[in-house]
C-alpha cells in the first residue's frame, strides 16, 4: 500500500509520478524501496487520470455499504428474518426473591 500512498501523494503534490520520485519518498517515509514493485506500479499508472480514479473509488464503497433500510422497493432487499421467542425460564417475582434473601437472615 506505501507504493499507492507515495504515488496519490506525489499526485496530489502537483509531481510527475516517476520512478525516480517514487523511490524518492518511499525512502524519506522510511521504506525500502523495490525497483520492480516501482516500474510495475508507474507502467500501470500511466495513461491513468488519477482524481477520476479517485473520485469513482470513493463513489463505490459508499454506495455498497447503504443500510438496507434504504433499499429499493423491488423486492431486492433481502426478506426480515422472524427471531423466535424463546420461552422464558422460571422467574421470580421480586416478592419472591425478597422472602428467599430473608430466610439468610433470619
Amino acid at each position: 500500500m506505501e507504493y499507492v500512498y507515495a504515488a496519490m501523494l506525489l499526485h496530489k503534490a502537483g509531481k510527475k509520478v516517476d520512478e525516480a520520485s517514487m523511490k524518492k519518498v518511499l525512502e524519506a517515509a522510511g521504506v525500502k524501496a523495490d525497483a520492480a514493485r516501482i516500474k510495475a506500479l508507474v507502467a500501470a499508472l500511466e495513461g491513468v487520470d488519477i482524481d477520476d480514479a479517485v473520485k469513482n473509488a470513493a463513489v463505490a464503497p459508499a454506495a455498497a455499504s447503504a443500510p438496507a433500510a434504504e433499499a429499493p422497493a423491488g423486492g431486492d432487499a433481502p426478506a426480515e428474518e422472524k427471531k423466535e421467542e424463546k420461552p422464558k425460564e422460571d422467574e421470580k417475582s421480586e416478592e419472591q426473591a425478597a422472602a428467599g434473601l430473608g430466610a439468610l437472615f433470619g
